[in-house]
């Protein structure tokens, strides 16, 4: 059965709360048209998996961006989630990805985390790359940029990929002082197989056997693309007319391949002219 779903979830009595993870039919949906090799899939699942997770830590409307951008083989990886988990991925690559682990693919690398709030202004973090994976540089940012103590595991097979994240509040009184070092060590336990396979509440049992945990309701994941034939417009008249006419006079016509989705959107000369008519010389009105 598939199952597109979070868990959160918090220790009572404590200072740490966590989310628990697991993407199937989104992962599927969210690549399915693009042409990735299974090693790059496999990260972007496990980045797409870390964005849901961090997403719902966030008291946000709006939408976390998630990149990585390299000089190395590894040119760019993008994940967004929004605040209600719809979320998109997409990768560019500028030559042969040699090996299978992220690290053989990045060069001179940057973590770029970018939080856009409906409301407010945006707010963006960069810090150099640590860490051989995903989860280790998620988490060597959020203690080094937020000072939250933050463990993530993060797995991904084919079309399903899962995580767990156990967080450590700031600010908040622990009255069992050794509570986050058992929570880490207990969770360090964890296999992919079980991340994988497992549902949440028979993971957290299994876990964290002798703690008390509350489960919340699960909250619903869905791949979903926010391209658009507006979005395409704005991005034309942000270019300029001039910019505009020299690709019709080259081309005819103007066609925009969405990198996520890969969706082609085509607009003929007539269609793009007007986005510029205030009446002018083109006869064409809004």
């Amino acid at each position: 059965m598939k199952q597109d779903l979070l868990h959160p979830f918090i220790f009572d009595h404590s200072a740490v709360r966590g989310n628990c993870v697991h993407l199937d039919q989104s992962l599927f949906n969210a690549l399915e048209h693009q042409p990735l090799p299974p090693a790059l899939k496999k990260v972007i699942g496990e980045f797409m998996a870390a964005s849901v997770l961090l997403t719902s830590t966030l008291k946000m409307q709006g939408k976390l961006i998630l990149q990585l951008q390299s000089q190395g083989a590894l040119q760019l990886l993008v994940v967004e989630c929004t605040s209600e988990l719809d979320i998109r991925a997409t990768a560019k690559v500028h030559e042969e990805l040699h090996g299978d682990t992220l690290s053989n693919w990045l060069e001179q690398g940057h973590l770029v985390i970018t939080l856009m709030p409906e409301e407010g202004e945006p707010y963006q973090g960069i810090v150099p790359i640590e860490g051989d994976s995903i989860a280790s540089m998620l988490e060597n940012y959020m203690l080094r940029s937020q000072q939250i103590d933050t463990k993530l595991w993060l797995t991904a097979e084919g079309d399903r990929a899962a995580g767990l994240l156990v967080q450590k509040l700031p600010q908040q009184q622990e009255h069992d002082l050794d509570h986050w070092n058992r929570v880490q060590h207990l969770a360090n336990t964890v296999t992919n197989r079980e991340l994988l396979d497992l549902d949440t509440e028979t993971l957290l049992q299994r876990l964290f056997v002798e703690e008390d945990i509350r489960l919340f309701e699960a909250r619903d994941i869905r791949a979903f693309c926010s391209c658009s034939q507006a979005n395409v417009a704005n991005m034309l008249q942000l270019l300029g007319l001039a910019e505009v006419r020299s690709v019709l006079d080259e081309q005819g016509s103007i066609q925009i391949q969405c990198d996520f989705c890969n969706k082609q959107y085509v607009v003929d000369e007539q269609e793009a002219l007007a986005l510029f008519d205030d009446n002018d010389d083109h006869g064409v009105t809004h």
